[in-house]
């Protein structure tokens, strides 16, 4: 069975706007880059679907302008009910650095009643690839 923050991830990568389906109206959304003081996240934190409108269009237009391939998806359930820990592994082109990169992002979250009402990522790395096409 998928869970609903593997469904919603899977919508993100293929670009498809449903993915506001699988969010509570009131979702908490944060993405931190660990030891990355260079990069302006400020504006990757939200409260609520309106939130998520704005941060959603500037991730597609600054950090993945042609979009992003899943490598790998792996959710796994923690012991508390409804909270999940995904590690994503992902190739993409870069906006913010102008190449192609990859990275693996680790996913905290909680959903209910098949919505993902809080997210917190961290980008543990982006790597840059040595071609830029």
């Amino acid at each position: 069975m998928t869970t609903a923050i593997e469904a919603l991830i899977q919508k993100f990568v293929a670009g498809d706007p449903g993915l506001f389906d699988l969010m509570a109206p009131d979702i908490d959304f944060r993405i931190d880059h660990f030891r990355d003081e260079e990069t302006d996240i400020s504006w990757q934190a939200g409260k609520g679907l309106k939130a998520m409108q704005v941060i959603l269009t500037r991730l597609a237009g600054e950090v993945f302008p042609k979009g992003t391939e899943a490598l790998s998806i792996n959710t796994e359930a923690l012991p508390q009910e409804g909270w999940m820990l995904t590690t994503f592994e992902q190739r993409f082109y870069y906006g913010v650095r102008g190449c192609n990169c990859t990275s693996v992002t680790l996913i905290l979250s909680h959903e209910s009643e098949g919505k993902v009402d809080y997210f917190r990522e961290t980008v543990t790395k982006v790597v840059d690839l040595k071609d830029t096409a």
